[in-house]
Order: C-alpha cells, then structure tokens, then sequence
C-alpha cells in the first residue's frame, strides 16, 4: 500500500516520464533513516516517437528506454518538508533487462525487499479513477 509520499513520487515521474510511454514500473518501499526518507523507482518506458532505423526487426528487437528515479523527503529538523527528486535514463535495453536492474538495486539495498510492479495500463487507470488509488484511504 502506497503513503502520500508515493503517490507524490509517482507523480513526479509521470510528469518527466509521460505515463503513455510507460511499460512498467517498479518502486521500492521507502526507506526512513533518521530525519530522511528516500524511494527509489526503476521504469521501463518506450522511446519516443523518432525517425525510424532502417533495420529489419530481427535485429533491431524491441528497445525500451530504462530509467531511474529516486526521491530523498526531510522528515524532521530545519529542513523538514524538503524534496529532492531526480529521474535519470540508464540503458536503452529490451524488456527482460529490466528485471536485472531491479535484481540490481535488490541486492544493493542488502534486503530481500520486493517493489511494487505497476504496468502502465495500471497507472493509467489509477490516475484516471481517483478512488481506485491504492494509497488513499476510505473515510
């Protein structure tokens, strides 16, 4: 279940990474360490529209671009409230590549932590049917 926080994070990488584009997403739960809380995010998304390659589809497979994204929010002190934000495009990989970095950013965290896998058919339909956002919650 997403918090105010996750909804803002996702947010932030539909307006850099325009949710049309998006193939899936993958966020890591939060992570609350002192004052700061930080949330990371790996999405594959399709390249936008460009001139064409002239290669036969054998050997150009389909490519997604994959992108990184991650969020650091000041829980408390003088700094409380503050955001910092940034996506950044890593790889221009096809879709099986994804899972590796996923993997990646796993083990990097050294926990058997599982992210939330969104495609984007679900985050369309969540921005479009406010009620069916799994971080809100009923009154």
């Amino acid at each position: 279940m997403l918090n105010e926080n996750g909804e803002r994070f996702i947010k932030a990488i539909i307006e850099r990474v325009p949710v049309e584009r998006i193939v899936e997403m993958h966020l890591f739960p939060a992570i609350r360490l002192g004052q700061l809380e930080t949330g990371v995010a790996v999405v594959a998304a399709e390249a936008p529209p460009g001139p064409e390659l002239p290669l036969e589809p054998a050997l150009n497979p389909t490519r997604l671009e994959v992108h990184t994204a991650w969020y650091r929010l000041t829980r408390k002190g003088p700094e409380r409230g503050k955001w910092e934000f940034e996506v950044k495009t890593q790889a221009d990989a096809p879709l099986e590549t994804v899972e590796t970095v996923v993997r990646g950013a796993q083990e990097r965290a050294g926990e058997a932590i599982e992210p939330v896998r969104l495609t984007g058919r679900e985050l369309l339909a969540m921005i479009s049917e406010p009620s069916s956002l799994p971080w809100q919650t009923s009154p």
